[in-house]
Parts: C-alpha cells; structure tokens; sequence
C-alpha cells in the first residue's frame, strides 16, 4: 500500500478556520494522498474558496455527517479511505502508520484518542478508558477511522444518520477482518469538554450511548446533544 492509494474524506459544516488548519496540516505531510474530499453539509462559498485555495475537491452535500461521508466515499478513487472531521490535531506520519498496519494484514483501523493542549487533569483518567471502551466497543469518527475501499462497500459504508453513523461500519468491518488500533495519535479539541464540564459531558456522551444500545432514534439522539450543546455555550456566554 501507497500513501498515493489514499483518499481523505472531511465531513464539514461550517467549520472553515476548523477545516483551513486541517488542510494546512495534510499539506505539511511528509507523504501525499491520492485526493482530499471535503463534504460541506452547509454549502457554503467560504468553505469551497477554501477548498479551492488548498487543490482540494469539494462537494455539497446535506447537513447529515452519515450522508456527507457515505457522498465522499461513494466519489473516493484511493484503495483505501481514510475519515477525518474538521478539528483534527494529526499525527507526524499518519499515511505510514496506517500503510504499515495494513501491510501486516488489517484492513482498517483506528487512532489513539488524545486530548489536545491545553490538557486537564481529568484526561489523563479518560484516554485510557477512551482506549479500553475501543477495544470492546466502537472507536468514533474523532479518531481518524480507515477502512479498505472494498470493504467499506461491501459493508454498506457509514449509516445515513446525524449522530453514530460509524457503529454499523465499524461492526461490519470487523465481521471481515482486523480493524486495528493504532499506537499514533490524533487529537481532539478539549473546548467543548472545558466548556460543559469534563465529567457531565462525559456522563452525557454516556447516557447517548445506552439510549442508542437500547434502540433510540440516533437522530433523535442527535437532536439532542445539540441542544445540550447550544444550552452549554449559552450558559458560557451569560
């Protein structure tokens, strides 16, 4: 496998600074990919100027994460894709690492999650239970999925949903093979952690969890989190 043999697929609603620096991050990698996709669920002339300014592709698409990657992935020509949202932190080399675990037979995987600086206390308790729920459960879209292109279609690629739609992917892929974590890490912003409190957003992506095991609508459940996520920003702000 060749980092060439890559396609890179970002889902985005309006995150144009977000998206603007993960662009700049994979221009500064030592390997290049095949092609960069940028799905823009807000169809936004901003977000394509950028897009356009970086060499990248863009396509508008409806403002479903499920949909804009199912769209990205159904135009991708690398043999292998490769998932990001916007706010990614990127590792040194992530097109090696991922080409070295598939070269040892896996046919996708997944990044360490980490939290980005500045980092709290309270991090160093969730990545390791971040890492531990991984291996027994499903990594999410935050740490930087990868799947062979084949596999991904024969699957049914991501679900056409607002919030989970990397479970039945993720579950379809490992039926086929090994779906690897890896040791790099990608990460995440801590804002919205800092902004809601690091144990109630915790709790609260918990209680997502056990209404969608349970059967929930996932776009109920997303209608949800972002409500408590506008009631957590205006709460800042007062």
């Amino acid at each position: 496998m060749r980092p060439s043999d890559f396609s890179i697929i970002i889902p985005c609603y309006h995150d144009e600074d977000k998206l603007t620096n993960l662009l700049d991050q994979l221009q500064q990698l030592p390997r290049r990919p095949t092609e960069i996709i940028v799905v823009d669920g807000a169809d936004s002339k901003i977000c394509r100027k950028i897009c356009r300014r970086h060499q990248v592709r863009w396509l508008a698409s409806e403002p479903c994460r499920g949909r804009q990657l199912l769209a990205g992935a159904a135009l991708a020509q690398g043999a292998v894709l490769w998932f990001l949202h916007a706010d990614a932190r990127l590792p040194a080399d992530p097109l090696a690492a991922m080409t070295a675990a598939l070269a040892q037979g896996a046919v996708g995987g997944y990044f360490c999650f980490r939290f980005a600086a500045p980092r709290a206390w309270p991090a160093l308790i969730l990545e390791p239970a971040i890492a531990l729920r991984c291996r027994y459960g499903v990594p999410y879209g935050d740490q930087g999925l990868f799947v062979l292109r084949q596999i991904y279609r024969e699957v049914g690629g991501h679900a056409p949903w607002l919030l989970f739609e990397e479970v039945p992917l993720v579950r379809g892929v490992r039926r086929l093979g090994r779906f690897v974590p890896l040791r790099e890490s990608i990460s995440v912003d801590p804002r919205r952690w800092q902004r809601d409190g690091w144990w109630r957003r915790t709790w609260n992506n918990r209680k997502l969890v056990l209404n969608f095991a349970c059967g929930a609508d996932p776009n109920e459940l997303a209608s949800r989190y972002h409500s408590e996520s506008r009631s957590g920003i205006k709460k800042i702000r007062q």
